[in-house]
């Protein structure tokens, strides 16, 4: 593996190598990388740095002074690490050489710490630093070749397909050398090892690397997941408008019974609930999951503060993403027309509705005899008396309903005091009184 990363380096380096008259010694013994740092040609080489002239002897000088390094003895060129030229039809090419062995990374001479916190997991590397690759420029400029190394540890992920943490491999690549590292937080136990460098890889050499083990971690965080409890089957036709048919519906009409599921991670001992109506908190929870039967029409928000008492700063708490509950305003509307005639296309008299928690409706015959009535909105008349399919023609109804959005000490009004209080809006919210015909037809 490690020649043939060997071969594919030579050939991707070759074409910027030969564009120059200068190169490496192109011999077995000779292993090197090619890197075009912001257009400096820059040569690293596995062991001694070896480099010739195709021409033959030529005059080598130092980038730093234009002092002359080597004369033209013969073409074969064995400097010590740092910049260079020749001169070749009156210009000059310069480039850069480094002997590997002199920056590489040695496990042996680390040690690598972890400090867990709760914003973040923090890694220290104290040892023997190799020294950067660094270079001076003819305007007298340094610049530092590239160097990275990589972090691996094993993370936790939601999955958002099956609803549960998991463990997920995470890999960072940062600048190197240093001594610290930042980490996003970590909810896990979890080994983690810088790896060290990319150079190394370039010259096809295995990476030496340093682990620790991160045992206590004290981030922590949750996942809300929510369920609302569905009313009727699937599929089945409904009066109610906006009725929550499927467990991810967050709005609609009242009552909304929802099942809050914190998800925390490992680390989380103690669990706050926040609920707000609007901008209004109106109560707090401290169980692991919540329970709430939402009815009044408003916008709600409910989010979960998730905290662990293990961090040095005394508590860990995250707030986990906030989920927005909305009820409809209660809403009641009456056909004027019926056809109780087996087509599966209007077939009872049922009123639609949004939102109400309390309901009764009479129906009446053309000489005031009570024919039939119900208390649940889902419900309606078939067009039956006592079994039998009742006359055509109209029919009389009285409807007393109330909203989830009425005043619980608003009641029912006398007729002519109704139509009084239409008048203030706020006082009639939520109360429904009315009364009309509805006409039954057979039809075909």
């Amino acid at each position: 593996m490690r020649r043939s990363l060997g071969l594919i380096v030579l050939m991707v380096c070759a074409l910027p190598m030969w564009a120059l008259h200068v190169r490496p010694m192109g011999t077995p013994d000779v292993d090197y990388t090619f890197i075009d740092n912001n257009g400096d040609t820059i040569y690293v080489f596995a062991g001694d740095i070896s480099m010739q002239h195709p021409g033959g002897a030529t005059t080598w000088y130092t980038a730093e002074n234009d002092q002359v390094y080597q004369s033209g003895a013969d073409e074969l060129f064995a400097p010590d690490d740092g910049g260079y030229y020749t001169i070749e039809d009156g210009e000059k090419e310069y480039f850069y050489v480094f002997s590997y062995a002199n920056y590489a990374f040695t496990a042996s001479d680390w040690q690598l710490a972890v400090t867990p916190y709760c914003e973040d997991t923090r890694l220290t590397l104290s040892g023997t630093l190799p020294a950067e690759m660094a270079y001076t420029l003819p305007n007298g400029l340094t610049r530092v070749v590239p160097r990275t190394c990589t972090i691996s540890y094993t993370a936790l992920a939601w999955n958002e397909a099956d609803m549960h943490w998991q463990d997920s491999a995470a890999v960072l690549t940062e600048s190197f050398p240093r001594t610290s590292f930042t980490l996003p937080p970590l909810y896990q136990a979890t080994d983690i090892t810088l790896a060290a460098d990319n150079i190394a890889l370039l010259l096809g050499r295995e990476t030496d690397s340093v682990s620790v083990r991160l045992d206590n971690p004290i981030a922590v965080s949750s996942h809300v997941v929510s369920r609302t409890e569905v009313r009727g089957q699937a599929g089945e036709l409904t009066n109610e408008l906006e009725r929550p048919t499927e467990e991810t519906v967050l709005s609609g009409s009242a009552e909304l019974r929802i099942q809050f599921s914190s998800n925390p991670t490992p680390a989380a001992t103690f669990f706050t609930w926040h609920v707000y109506k609007g901008s209004t908190l109106m109560y707090t929870r401290n169980d692991e999951n919540l329970f709430e039967v939402f009815s009044d029409p408003s916008s709600y928000r409910v989010i979960c503060s998730v905290t662990g008492t293990d961090c040095p700063c005394e508590t860990c708490t995250k707030d986990s993403t906030e989920i927005t509950v909305n009820i409809s305003a209660s809403d009641l509307r009456v056909p004027n027309v019926f056809t109780p005639n087996g087509d599966g296309l209007n077939d009872e008299f049922r009123v639609q509705y949004r939102s109400i928690v309390e309901f009764h409706c009479w129906v009446y015959n053309r000489w005031g005899r009570l024919v039939y009535e119900w208390t649940d909105p889902s419900k309606g008349w078939d067009g039956t008396i006592n079994g039998r399919p009742a006359a055509e023609g109209a029919y009389f109804y009285v409807i007393r309903a109330r909203g989830s959005d009425a005043n619980p000490n608003q009641g029912y009004r006398t007729k002519a005091a109704y139509r009084r209080a239409q008048l203030k809006t706020d006082e009639m919210i939520g109360i429904y009184q009315m009364s009309g015909d509805i006409n039954l037809i057979r039809g075909k």
